[in-house]
């Protein structure tokens, strides 16, 4: 993978350059995956949903497709994701006769599910993200309420942790959260890494979803953040990239391409961006995009109904964008400095 014409190959000495995919992209881009990216994540197909359905079946099919594109092209594999409060099938908690599951069933369903997936996909996924956005954004509420947390107890995540470790001893273990450079919300991410460590939690990371747009977060909250979970000693990954053309508020509609200076401001901030991570290459090992080109990101049609977005370094038709070029630029320069 040659530097001057491959993002990861531009930053293969800092960290890796990841997407998230599913099965149809891993088709539909797959050119483009191959010569930019040296890391995947499924976007939806290792969630529990997904994979296990029902108590006694597990659908891997379309999760097998994206580990094989994975070892058949020589790239890294992210789980993600095994305990989360979403797109958890309604029979985990269920007793099977109308009432809640008790704390020994969910944990024993809990370990077995963990065992089952991280087990079939040892020789490929080389990391986890093990809980998923436990957090809550509400005011001083500190644990997002959810079935998990209701039915086992705050305990929840250090046994989703320690059975992760005992199926996968190798694998390095995240815990995932967005709105992770947030001041406040920064605060209660840290206290739970701390609390969980503290508690003998084999947490080996913390994944920074990087869900941005052009004006928020700023800079030094990234910085800050940054810092503040590294103070844990831990390795940090950016997980699901990607710069909204759009603040979270904005509902237009009536933008149908991006403005030019929608564009330039994309292109400075991924600058800015890419400036920090390799300031911080030292702790942090993978930047992951949620989507690799912008003919298919989840911000279609989120948070506003019926409108596009173009968050991402490619364009509609996979082509390198100007966001691209002044990301792959950076690490060139560095390269001559040096």
């Amino acid at each position: 993978m040659n530097s001057a014409d491959s993002l990861a190959g531009s930053f293969k000495n800092d960290f890796l350059i990841g997407a998230a995919v599913n099965g149809h992209t891993i088709v539909s881009q797959r050119e483009l995956l191959i010569k930019h990216y040296n890391s995947l994540t499924a976007e939806n197909e290792m969630k529990f949903e997904s994979l296990h359905p029902a108590e006694d079946t597990y659908t891997f099919e379309a999760a097998d497709q994206i580990a094989q594109f994975a070892r058949e092209h020589g790239m890294k594999l992210r789980g993600h994701t095994l305990v989360w409060h979403n797109q958890t099938p309604d029979w985990v908690f269920d007793d099977g006769n109308g009432g809640t599951a008790s704390r020994e069933t969910l944990l024993a369903r809990m370990k077995a599910h963990i065992m089952a997936v991280m087990q079939r996909y040892q020789d490929t996924s080389y990391c986890w993200d093990v809980v998923n956005e436990a957090v809550s954004d509400e005011g001083d509420e500190w644990l997002r309420p959810s079935r998990w947390l209701e039915g086992i107890g705050e305990d929840y995540m250090v046994k989703a942790f320690q059975f992760a470790h005992e199926a996968d001893p190798a694998a390095l273990l995240f815990y995932n959260d967005y709105n992770e450079c947030n001041p406040a919300k920064r605060e209660k991410i840290y206290r739970l890494v701390k609390t969980l460590l503290e508690q003998g939690a084999p947490v080996h990371g913390i994944g920074l979803q990087g869900h941005w747009n052009l004006t928020e977060p700023s800079l030094d909250d990234i910085r800050a953040a940054i810092e503040r979970y590294a103070s844990l000693g831990l390795k940090l990954q950016i997980t699901e990239m990607d710069v909204s053309v759009f603040a979270f508020e904005d509902r237009r509609t009536d933008i149908v391409i991006p403005t030019v200076e929608m564009l330039r401001q994309q292109e400075q901030r991924y600058r800015q961006f890419f400036e920090l991570f390799r300031e911080y290459r030292d702790v942090l090992t993978g930047v992951t995009f949620w989507g690799a080109a912008d003919d298919y990101t989840w911000l279609d049609y989120f948070p506003v109904s019926g409108r596009k977005n173009w968050p991402l370094l490619f364009d509609t038709e996979q082509q390198p964008k100007g966001a691209y070029y002044e990301v792959v630029h950076l690490s060139a320069s560095r390269a001559t400095e040096q």
